[in-house]
Formats: C-alpha cells, structure tokens, sequence
C-alpha cells in the first residue's frame, strides 16, 4: 500500500503544474450550471466553495512540501489514481472514433404516444387524459363522504361536472393571476370576474374545498403508520402511470427536484433555504429536457419510519426516475451526479451528463487544484466509460462535469472554450427548473392548511401543463404566430371545463354580469346543431378503445357509463376508459 501510494505521489506531483479545478457557479459565462441551487434535505449536508476549498487537503492551496515533492521523479505519467485509490482515470481518451456513446440510440418515437393521439380531439379532452375517470371516481367517492358527515343533509352529492367545474375555476383562477386573491374578491360583484359566479356560488366553492378529500378519512391512520402519502397515495400513483403513456420523451431526460409552496403541518415537510418558498414538499422530477414534459414523479417522504437516513439517496432517486427509459442521456446536477450512477445507467444502455461536487472520492486529487490554472483552461481525464472535465470560468474558480455520453476532449470555437460537455449540460439542464418555472406563472395553487390539497393543486397544474404540450405538438399550428399560446390554452381549458355547469344551471344568478354569461353560454349551446342520440352513439363507434379499428360493422358495443365502444372481436369484462362493468 504505502509503495501504491508513493507512485501515485509521484504522479500527482509531475502534474501540479497542469490545469485542473472547476467551479459549479458558470453561470459567470452565460447560462451554465449552478448545482450548487440544489440542496440536499439536510441543511448540514449543504457546502459551499469555501468548505470545497478546505475540505480536501489535496484539493487545496499546495502546501510549502510541495516543491520537495515536484522534484520527485515521475514513473507513471498519464495516470491518476481517485481518492479512495479504486477508480485509475487516465489523461488521454480511451475511445477516439465516436464522441458520443453508442447507447444514445433511443427506440421509442419522441412526442405523443399512439394512445394519445387517438384520444386527443380538443382541449378539454387532451386534459382529461391526465385526470381519468378512475381518479375522478376517487376524488367523487371520498368527497361526497366526507360531505355527508361534515354536512349531513345539507350537502348534495357532487357528480362529474361539479368536480369539473371546480377545476375549471382553480385554472381560471389561475389564468387571471388570482391565486393569492381572496376568494370573496373573486366572487366580488364590483371587482370579480363574472364567469366565477356564473358557475357557482362563493358557498358552493367554499363548502367543496373543505370536504374534498382523496381517501376514506376512517381508515387512513392505519395506512398512515406505514405510508406517509396515505391521504392521497390512490390518486397520486394512478396519475404517474398515466404520464409515461401519453408521451416518450426525446434523446435527452432531465431529472431533479420540484419544491412545492407549503408551510402547514406535514410530516415530510423539507427546508431548502436556495429554493425561493424554502419551505414545501419535495417532489423528484423526470422531465423531457426540450418540452419540459413531466414525464415521472415522485413525492419525497423523507426517512423511513424509524430507520436511519438514505445513503446513496440521489443514485436511488436517479434510477427509479428512468425506470422504462433506453437509448436516452440522463441530465442531472450534482446532487444525483456519481462514478457508480454512471455504471449502473450504462447497464440500462443509458448515459450519464451532470456536474460533480468536489468532495466525491471517485476523483482525482490532481484534477481540483487551481493554483497556475490560466483562465478558460480545461482538464479532462478519462476512464474507459466515463470522461470528467475541469474548466476554469474566472481565476480560482472551476467547474466539474462528468459525462459517459462523451468519449474525447473536444473544445469549443468561442471565446471563452467551453469544453462541449459543458455546452451540451447548458442546453438540456433546464427541464425540471422550466417546468418549475411555467407552472408556477398560472398556477392554480390556493392557500390551505392541508397538505394533500397542496398535492392536489399540484397535479392540476402539471396536468394542465403536459396537456399543453400534448395539445401543440398534435396541432402544431394552432395560434403559431401568438406568444401567448398557452394562456390561451388554458383560458379555453377552463371555460370548457365550466361550460356543462353553467349550462346546467337551474337558478338565475343575482348579478347581472353573471346572468350574462349564462345567457351567453346557453344561447350558443342552443345554436349548435343537435345530433340524435343514436347518431352520437354511432360516431362514437368509429373508434374501437382496445385496437385501432375504424370500421362500424365491428365496433358495436359500448360502455353504459362513458359510452365508449369496442369491437365485437374483444371479449371484455370491464371498460377499458372508465373500469364499468
């Protein structure tokens, strides 16, 4: 051992002249990554540059022994021994014929799914492939249970229209920036707007967010003790399974961490002091890195119930993330970013992009060292799978990026050569932070004391989202030339969504703004020609819900609830769309 340790010595002092350190802040050059945002749960794990500096002896300012040990003869020149001594990185390429690796060849067809694009014929209908009638049963179920025993025989039993119109008020809201507005300023003759109480009353509202629920409140502390997400885990998990049916996401996969808003009691309520609410629900994100498409989720619970922390939380998160993915790159920062994640993707036939923090054990010593590094200089060391990269953006500070998508040390043609790594994090890091960023522009959040609600209002806003994207890349010219596209979407989302309720709508409302919306949305219901019944039924059967067939001698039988149809050919016990009988 203690002669191992002398050659590496050796080696490391023939190199301490060479470039080597890079900071996570690049964001002195343009738009390049700043790990450093994402903190981990503990606010004790977090480091910071200067932690990074003094935290490794060998990564540091050198010593005064350092002349002594530059004068020591080198006898293994081109290799560098990692920390722990088990990982031999080499400063020239193993692989010179491809620069990018031979697992990037994706086999799914990026953007909406067969499934989706069979079912997507509106607005309202592409939304409703994320909100499924399973879900919509759950969410019907509980609240009206819950509002018979809050209640009694004041509370009416709500039916599908009345959970749509209550979404649909939530995207409004949302669509007119409201969601810190008090409900009663909504609501307000004076300064509300006129389609809320048109839809239903303020009560009405009122008495709906207090009762809805997502699970039966009398058998949920049972669940609790071994499932934290017990109040909504049903609704929540049917949703997931969705998100990867309607859309395969293209050759690059973001994964990284959502913080929802929320101060309330939560069991697995996190502190993350970078994140601009600091307090909230964790949620892990997959996301297509070009359309910030929502690909996979899952809610962080924290530690298990008494157990002791998660080691190995970020490689974990990682690999559960791209569970179904093949062919794809795996973008994420550097709190997931490791030498064994990058081995364990490879087995999948994925690769690897993100940047690296200092204290990983899997790197070299010789690669951290900034002293006589010239500014916008690169260090690249390989291993036979894995390149990592060490580039200076401004004196004394440096970036590491670890790839096992690139193969050589290519630089490069700007100003400032940036090693093409670094480029390629740059332009495919943003899927989780953009889909952070356009939910929260309309979101529909609403303040609330519990916690599942705050979930709730979540899925809508992803919901309402990944429809978005469903929608334009299905009808790519729908108001191209507008850049206000998806404020449009969503404003015609929630009107759809409302429509059948005002519609519907026994008593004439007190507010004569509101008596002119009801006017309005009737008259043009009256307007559109009326279809008879078996004609309706008729061209519903056109499209069979098991196979693609088109053909009307075939597809004659249909769902009595969703009246949805199926050829003669299937033999069926269930309704594939809704689970009637």
């Amino acid at each position: 051992m203690s002669l191992a340790r002398f050659l590496a010595e050796e080696a490391l002092s023939q190199l301490m002249n060479w470039d080597s350190d890079v900071e996570e802040d690049i964001s002195e050059t343009e738009d390049a990554s700043e790990p450093e945002d994402y903190v981990i749960d503990d606010p004790g794990c977090q480091f910071s540059l200067d932690d990074e500096d003094s935290e490794d002896g060998s990564a540091g300012v050198p010593s005064s022994n350092e002349n002594q040990e530059m004068q020591k003869p080198p006898s293994t020149e081109g290799t560098l021994t990692s920390k722990d001594g088990q990982i031999k990185w080499s400063t020239s390429p193993h692989q010179t014929q491809a620069r990018l690796s031979s697992s990037n060849a994706i086999k799914m067809t990026p953007g909406p799914t067969r499934f989706a694009l069979t079912r997507v014929d509106g607005i309202e209908s592409a939304f409703q492939l994320f909100i499924s009638p399973p879900i919509e049963k759950i969410i019907l179920d509980m609240t009206n249970l819950e509002g018979r025993r809050v209640f009694q025989e004041k509370w009416k039993p709500l039916d599908p229209s009345d959970l749509h119109a209550y979404i649909g008020i939530l995207v409004l809201a949302g669509v007119y920036r409201s969601k810190g507005e008090a409900t009663a300023s909504l609501w307000s003759e004076e300064y509300g707007r006129p389609i809320f109480r048109a839809t239903m009353s303020l009560e009405t509202f009122h008495m709906i967010s207090r009762v809805i629920r997502f699970d039966n409140r009398a058998t949920r502390a049972g669940r609790r003790e071994k499932d934290k997400l017990a109040a909504i885990r049903d609704v929540w998990d049917k949703w997931v399974k969705i998100l990867p049916l309607l859309y395969n996401p293209g050759p690059h996969v973001t994964v990284g961490e959502r913080l929802i808003p929320f101060r309330g009691r939560c069991p697995f309520r996190q502190y993350v002091p970078k994140k601009p609410a600091k307090y909230g629900i964790k949620i892990w994100a997959a996301c297509d890195a070009k359309s910030s498409y929502a690909w996979n989720m899952q809610v962080y619970t924290g530690k298990p119930l008494g157990g002791p922390p998660e080691k190995n939380q970020g490689m974990r998160v990682v690999l559960e993330m791209t569970e179904g993915l093949q062919g794809h790159n795996i973008t994420c920062d550097n709190f997931f970013t490791s030498y064994r994640l990058g081995v364990e993707l490879q087995k999948r036939k994925l690769t690897m992009l993100g940047t690296v923090r200092k204290n990983k054990p899997e790197l070299p010593c010789e690669i951290l060292k900034m002293q006589g590094r010239p500014l916008h200089s690169s260090k690249f060391t390989f291993t036979e799978n894995t390149t990592l990269v060490s580039y200076c953006p401004k004196r004394n500070k440096n970036v590491l990026v670890m790839s096992t998508m690139h193969k050589d040390a290519s630089l490069s043609t700007r100003e400032d050569m940036k090693p093409q790594m670094i480029l390629d994090y740059n332009s495919t890091k943003e899927g989780v932070d953009n889909l952070d960023k356009v939910t929260a522009t309309y979101s529909c959040q609403r303040k609330s004391t519990r916690w599942p609600l705050v979930v709730f209002y979540n899925i809508v806003d992803v919901s309402a989202y990944n429809a978005y994207v469903l929608w334009t890349e299905i009808n790519q010219h729908w108001n191209a030339s507008k850049l206000y596209r998806r404020r449009m979407f969503l404003e015609e989302l929630g009107k759809a969504l409302v429509t059948p309720k005002i519609q519907n709508r026994a008593r004439p409302a007190r507010s004569p703004a509101a008596a002119a919306v009801i006017a309005n949305v009737q008259v043009r219901a009256s307007d559109q020609p009326t279809m008879d019944p078996l004609d309706k039924c008729a061209k519903k059967r056109k499209r069979c819900q098991v196979c693609p067939s088109r053909d009307d001698s075939k597809t004659s039988t249909s769902c009595v609830r969703c009246k949805k149809c199926i050829c003669r050919k299937h033999t069926v016990t269930f309704c594939p769309s809704c689970g009637e009988n």
